[in-house]
């Protein structure tokens, strides 16, 4: 399972919002790690900007560069704006949807739930985290005991995080239904989109 494995709050200094690491952390040195990160400023080129933007969302969502870029040809290759389809097709994985929908509590202890085999889409076992739900479909808990425990101490912990209204949760019954694609709006606000495309186009 290929996964980000480094330092994790230094990513969030990095790009100057909470992405990685502790949220504590963060908030007491909210500026780039180094020894002058607190007073460093310098002019950032266009690719520079580029460039920041897509690791700001690689690293928000546990990807590696070669998965990402992936992900980024499938949703230049479909009808939409790419822009758009490529945050839907990030947003529709599996993990992430675990996620949002409060049964772990980041993205990473979401995709550690579903490799671990303790998720049932449409009644069947899904152990891949990338696999992108659609509508209608049904995701459920397993139901085995240390999955349910899981679930629950996560749904308690996460009660104050709204599901997005293109998911309803039935938590009692540990079952989720994916009622449409997510509209931009739904979607990862801290991101410029356009910047990625506009970044992967250069090559």
């Amino acid at each position: 399972m290929a996964r980000y494995t480094g330092p994790t709050t230094r990513i969030s200094r990095r790009f100057g919002q909470l992405i990685l690491g502790s949220g504590k952390a963060f908030e007491r040195r909210a500026y780039p790690a180094g020894q002058h990160g607190a007073k460093l400023r310098r002019k950032v080129s266009e690719y520079a900007v580029g460039l920041n933007e897509k690791q700001k969302l690689r690293y928000t969502y546990g990807l590696l560069e070669r998965q990402f870029r992936r992900t980024f040809e499938i949703a230049k290759k479909e009808r939409g704006v790419t822009g758009e389809r490529f945050l839907q097709l990030l947003e529709t994985r599996l993990d992430s949807t675990v996620y949002l929908l409060g049964l772990a509590k980041s993205r990473a202890a979401a995709r550690q739930f579903v490799n671990h085999g303790h998720i049932r889409v449409n009644g069947h076992k899904v152990d891949i985290a990338s696999y992108n739900v659609q509508p209608g479909d049904e995701i459920e808990v397993k139901n085995a005991p240390a999955s349910r425990q899981f679930a629950t101490r996560n749904l308690e912990e996460n009660r104050i995080r709204n599901v997005p209204g293109w998911l309803t949760l039935n938590a009692e019954a540990f079952k989720a239904v994916v009622n449409r694609l997510p509209t931009r709006d739904e979607m990862e606000q801290n991101v410029n989109e356009q910047l990625i495309v506009e970044f992967y186009s250069r090559f």
